[in-house]
């Protein structure tokens, strides 16, 4: 028996650890499609989805956020939501689908309200998105992440082998089920930015879990005569160091763009965190300790051999 030098130890997948493992993964994903079934709404959806007005205000001074609700209300605007956007000066202004709205109109009529008797005030954004497109967009973006959770089954069963397909199809189910969960749970906005984020985790967890599936079918030729598990051991050790490293210094330019980048691009920056914060752990563990759970071992990735004494060496 060879066994490669490793510079950790860690028994990540001992039958222990992983029922530990695969415990919490199920907890967290039923938590998060409890709040998904439960709340209504499921998610807190920007206009991106539900369609409507936004507009972002800039205010000389510190602006009244009650005066400004009490104004809207007296405009006939009563289920406008106003809060604060950054700074004390900065307000965000969101107003649901009206009925045989006119977008160039409302968007007028609600400049001039927010703007009150305020000569100076700047209008920084405005958005508008009907209720047909929204809806559309919604649908269009959760087939986007069945489609590709289905072309990455195809793609690993092809490289590798369907039992680890299944382990990172199962992975990437996780990322994107806690994920979204996340902003349930905490009832953050959700919008196309963190559709989009969401679909960069799948890429990101993928390649995290190919390049660890990789080493595991190497490692299962060169590691003679020990287990399925302390071959996937070995491996996943061997990949440590690169796995925290590609984490954390993805996490430090994610973390700098939550605290920096604005309020606009702040669902964006907190899906990522969490999607490469799960997706990390979901590549150690879910994906390979699936596979494992399924039986994989080295006789799994051989083509059919005419002389069996030639399998007889393998674990």
């Amino acid at each position: 028996m060879r066994i490669l030098k490793n510079k950790t130890h860690i028994d990540f997948l001992g039958s222990t650890r992983r029922k530990i493992a695969l415990t919490i993964s199920a907890f967290a994903v039923i938590v998060s499609l409890g709040s998904l079934i439960v709340d209504d709404p499921p998610l807190e959806f920007g206009i991106d989805f539900t369609g409507g007005v936004l507009l972002e205000v800039g205010y000389p001074e510190p602006a009244d956020i009650e005066t400004i609700r009490s104004a809207l209300a007296t405009a006939g605007f009563e289920d406008a939501q106003v809060q604060r956007f950054g700074t004390d000066t900065d307000v965000l202004v969101r107003l649901p689908p009206q009925e045989g709205w006119n977008p160039d109109e409302l968007r007028e009529e609600l400049r001039r309200t927010v703007a009150g008797d305020i000569s100076n005030v700047q209008l920084r954004r405005v958005e508008s998105v009907s209720p047909q497109v929204g809806k559309e967009l919604a649908e269009q973006g959760g087939l986007a992440m069945i489609i590709a959770l289905l072309l990455i089954f195809v793609y690993v069963m092809v490289r590798f082998q369907w039992k680890f397909a299944a382990g990172a199809v199962a992975a990437l189910a996780h990322d994107v089920i806690v994920t979204v969960g996340f902003f349930s749970i905490f009832h953050l906005p959700f919008d196309l930015t963190v559709v989009a984020a969401v679909l960069a985790v799948i890429g990101y967890s993928l390649n995290d879990t190919v390049v660890a599936f990789d080493r595991i079918r190497e490692n299962f030729f060169k590691l003679r005569g020990i287990s399925a598990e302390e071959s996937m051991n070995t491996s996943i050790n061997e990949m440590l160091a690169r796995t925290l490293i590609t984490g954390f210094t993805t996490l430090f330019v994610l973390i700098a763009l939550l605290l920096f980048g604005g309020e606009s691009i702040a669902p964006f920056s907190i899906a990522l965190i969490v999607g490469i914060v799960v997706g990390t752990y979901s590549s150690i563990y879910t994906a390979s300790a699936t596979a494992l759970l399924l039986g994989v071992n080295a006789q799994d990735l051989l083509e059919p051999v005419k002389d069996p004494d030639l399998i007889d060496d393998l674990p």
